[in-house]
């Protein structure tokens, strides 16, 4: 692979991290704009480093691409927190988990499936934010309503 052709698949998933990033900042999540960044690019420097062995007649890139899900997946459990019932930060997890696989069609060389899979994941968190927020509405009004019952 040319150096030009190396340069924009790195600064395609810089900026499919970033996008996601920015959302996940916004909201002030732990994996943030660094986080799904560098989680962009090094899925796609490491598809780009599987390419590369096979063109010099390594193994298959799928053992990469299976590496790259098994790491992020370590990654990911580590924002994943339980306080007491609850449990904290496994949509930052997902989210960190499918910036991978973004980056890792960035590597193969894919531009519009990334840049578009990006900016899905960013809608996806911003409209599924505004529905759990009603059914938390929802809960909190049905809470009062059944302690006010019971007293």
């Amino acid at each position: 692979m040319d150096l030009t052709t190396y340069l924009h698949r790195l600064l395609l998933a810089i900026a499919c991290g970033v996008v996601i990033g920015l959302e996940r900042e916004w909201r002030n999540k732990a994996a943030g704009l660094k986080t799904n960044t560098l989680v962009a690019v090094g899925s796609a420097i490491y598809v780009m480093l599987g390419q590369a062995l096979i063109r010099e007649g390594h193994d298959d890139v799928t053992r990469v691409l299976g590496q790259v899900v098994v790491g992020v997946g370590f990654l990911g459990a580590g924002v994943i927190l339980r306080a007491g019932g609850s449990v904290h930060g496994l949509n930052t997890a997902a989210t960190v988990w499918v910036t991978a696989s973004i980056g890792c069609m960035v590597g193969f060389g894919w531009i519009w499936p990334p840049l578009i899979s990006a900016l899905l994941i960013v809608l996806i968190n911003i409209l599924m934010h505004f529905i759990e927020e009603l059914f938390d509405r929802r809960n909190a009004v049905n809470r009062e309503i059944k302690n006010k019952e019971n007293i």
